[in-house]
């Protein structure tokens, strides 16, 4: 139990070890079916520890950002507080906060959180300090809408006849911004090309959101560079034509991105990691590539970046994806292997505790990421490690709960 607090609302339960821990199981959990022998020897990379800088993630499957829509103006509510910490009671080695936009604008609807004002940090501090009792490692994911911006949220996707948020909706449709003016497509609105001082302005937000990150108790900070939002519109050539030193060749489309990297990195403390998600390929012809990919990490490594989140896609419509389990794990690999140094996580359609287990054993990234499984079965961690065979902590309330081998009474 917890020791002793002033206030009877503050009480909690000490979790120790934290869910999501492996433990040897005694002679005594044997015998009533918790686990059917000692844990398996050498224990699968996928329940070890993962050291980055000065963080120790308890397993590597860990929680996708999603969107949520949940937000007005930015704020965290307590859906948000019981969504993100279902994940940690369960076991969760790391979770990611969803896309959070550094800018009113920078909000890809009008309902996703945000993080461009003080006001924020409570309500992101009050999640940060719940998931931190279940010890499990809290991030965040900042991002700008771009030329995605100011859209319908899902639940209203196929109701209309365009994505295009209004502005009685909260949208902000004649201030949408790209490096080009160039459309995602005639659903969705039509960019201004931006301006240096609007660059400057975004930079700045970024560096400005990663403080707060820092304030709220975060561990974590996720460049988000992917899926067709403004840092990976400047990277593929195929949303970014641009003709001064942000547009053109790939020094200079990578140029944006590189610079808030090393802005934040300068107020991001030392001990903890920063993250960027990119589109390793836009998967379609003329556009980002894989080999693009690699050259940037590099670039990002001596930058101080220490993890690269390998997604792809969602920047063209003519993109032509080859779906299948575990379809984007080649970009994280060729990351974690051109790229010394570097670590990597797979994404994509990973929904099977065996193929997440392979991911990691064969050494092809260095941890998992779990979106739509997560949302299906938060008990995923849990669920994982029985199939495995492995005896692992679940969170004390819910100990009478944990998976048997075999039937008892007990």
């Amino acid at each position: 139990m917890s020791s002793f607090v002033s206030d009877p609302r503050d009480f909690y339960q000490v979790q120790n070890p934290p869910p999501g821990t492996v433990i040897e199981p005694t002679e005594l959990e044997i015998g009533q079916g918790f686990a059917k022998g000692p844990n398996p020897d050498p224990l699968p990379k996928l329940f070890q520890p993962l050291k980055i800088r000065g963080l120790l993630a308890k397993n590597r499957i860990w929680v996708s950002p999603m969107c949520m829509y949940s937000a007005q103006d930015g704020f965290t509510t307590d859906f948000h507080l019981s969504h993100y910490s279902q994940f940690a009671m369960r076991g969760a080695g790391l979770v990611m906060v969803e896309a959070t936009g550094v800018l009113p604008e920078g909000r890809i609807s009008p309902n996703c959180l945000g993080i461009w004002k003080d006001e924020h940090i409570d309500g992101f501090r009050r999640i940060v300090n719940h998931m931190h009792k279940y010890g499990t490692i809290a991030a965040i994911q900042l991002g700008h809408g771009g030329r995605k911006g100011s859209t319908i949220p899902l639940q209203l996707y196929g109701t209309r006849d365009s994505m295009r948020s209004t502005v009685e909706e909260g949208g902000w449709p004649d201030n949408v911004y790209g490096p080009s003016a160039i459309a995602y497509d005639d659903l969705h609105n039509k960019p201004k090309e931006m301006t240096i001082d609007q660059i400057n302005i975004v930079r700045q937000a970024f560096i400005d959101g990663a403080r707060r990150a820092d304030q709220a108790g975060f561990d974590v900070i996720e460049i988000h560079s992917a899926h067709g939002y403004l840092m990976f519109e400047f990277l593929s050539p195929l949303s970014n034509q641009r003709t001064d030193n942000y547009g053109g060749s790939f020094e200079n489309r990578t140029r944006l991105l590189l610079e808030i990297v090393r802005g934040i990195r300068e107020i991001w403390p030392q001990n903890k990691p920063l993250f960027v998600r990119i589109s390793s390929t836009d998967w379609v012809e003329g556009g980002w590539t894989g080999d693009d990919t690699v050259n940037l990490s590099k670039l990002l490594l001596d930058a101080g970046v220490d993890f690269i989140d390998c997604s792809s896609a969602g920047n063209d419509p003519r993109q032509k994806i080859p779906l299948s389990p575990g379809y984007q794990v080649q970009f994280a690999e060729r990351v974690k292997k051109e790229v010394p140094g570097m670590l990597s996580g797979a994404v994509g359609l990973i929904t099977t505790s065996e193929l997440a287990r392979k991911v990691v054993e064969d050494g092809s990234a260095d941890a998992v990421f779990l979106g739509r499984e997560f949302l299906r079965n938060p008990s995923y961690v849990l669920s994982a490690a029985h199939e495995m065979g492995i005896n692992i902590k679940w969170n004390n309330q819910y100990e009478r709960g944990r998976l048997k081998t075999k039937y008892s009474f007990v």
